[in-house]
């Protein structure tokens, strides 16, 4: 007997440090390990905005994919795809939802309405569809018309540490995510500015994907007088977060909405007390003992919020025990890589050798 098939189209390079990449991938090399063999299709990485040329080749791409072999669209792509030519697809589609593409920060009322339709439209052919946590679940069941039996919930895998807590004097506050208006990193600046009165410094870790965002945020440390205390890292390796996340003392993202946010977990993991907003599926990520969370685009309020943390230590240290407790009962990749074998169990064909 040969092992079941599955193709994952990806859209972009498969090892860009963006969360829902990261997810794709370390799913990926789980599933052999359940197996089944995968066939990574990468697409352009103009989702969700491609030029036409790159609409054709993207289903030209994916018309390739056998009809008895189930097919995961990435959400970045998949709610970005011609309905119409959706719907003459051959194999079984399952999308791959982190957060609808109508949900992201910055866009024109009438981009956002163009994208909600077009999701909603291309959801109606899907077999089923994978989401990473109950928030999306809920949403796609509430706005986008998807049946509660048609959804299954995958929630990101975690490493475990591999460096030992060592937090910096004065602590450090680290932020994690891609410079996007989304991750709401310039609320983050402005809430800085004000316990500028107290000893600390900052990180903000994350790829500039938007060159004008980025420009805002460089000018925005400068105006507020923070260029000494918080750097601004930009795309940095692996190994180099891991340090940052041992040295750090909290984890501070004041994104605007997220899906999940596997950076959640990572700080988790290492037993650092949260701060963020009570946006999107952050409350279910973030357990109430491990944080603090405040309204969206609330600089004062986050400043507070962070004034908390770094003045009252008995509090810090419960939120960071916590913290070490949730991160240790978080599942791993291969978890995740089960939950995606066990909702496309009526799909996966053993073909006779």
């Amino acid at each position: 007997m040969t092992r079941p098939r599955i193709a994952f189209a990806v859209p972009g390079k498969i090892t860009t440090l963006t969360g829902g990449t990261i997810y794709d991938r370390r799913v990926i090399e789980a599933l052999p390990g359940l197996g089944c063999d995968v066939q990574h299709i990468e697409l352009p990485g103009s989702f969700p905005a491609p030029p036409p040329d790159d609409m054709d080749r993207t289903f030209s791409q994916l018309s390739d994919v056998p009809p008895d072999v189930p097919l995961i669209v990435d959400g970045l792509a998949f709610g970005a795809l011609d309905p119409e030519r959706v719907s003459g697809l051959r194999s079984p589609l399952i999308p791959l939802v982190h957060h609808p593409l109508a949900e992201e920060s910055g866009l024109t009322e009438a981009r956002r309405t163009h994208l909600f339709e077009t999701e909603r439209a291309n959801l109606s052919h899907a077999h089923h569809v994978l989401v990473p946590s109950p928030h999306t679940a809920e949403l796609l069941r509430d706005r986008y018309d998807v049946h509660r039996e048609n959804i299954s919930i995958a929630r990101p895998g975690t490493d475990r540490p591999r460096l030992a807590s060592a937090p910096t004097d004065p602590p450090l506050i680290l932020a994690v995510g891609i410079q996007l208006p989304r991750k709401g990193h310039d609320v983050l600046i402005r809430a800085l500015s004000h316990v500028k009165d107290l000893e600390w410094q900052a990180v903000i870790a994350g790829a500039p994907l938007d060159p004008a965002f980025s420009g805002d945020l460089r000018a925005l440390r400068s105006d507020t007088g923070l260029e000494a205390r918080l750097d601004l890292a930009g795309r940095i390796d692996r190994n180099a977060l891991e340090r940052l996340y041992a040295k750090a003392s909290v984890f501070a993202l004041a994104t605007r909405y997220e899906g999940y946010g596997i950076v959640f977990d990572e700080a988790l993991s290492y037993g650092l007390p949260i701060v963020s907003c009570a946006a999107g599926a952050v409350p279910d990520t973030v357990p109430q003992s491990a944080g603090l969370l405040v309204p969206p685009d609330a600089p004062e309020a986050f400043a507070e919020a962070l004034r908390t943390m770094l003045t009252d230590l008995p509090f810090r240290r419960g939120c960071a025990d916590a913290a070490r407790a949730a991160g240790n009962a978080l599942p791993g990749w291969d978890d995740t890589a089960k939950a995606f074998v066990d909702a496309l169990a009526d799909v996966l064909v053993v073909q006779p050798s």
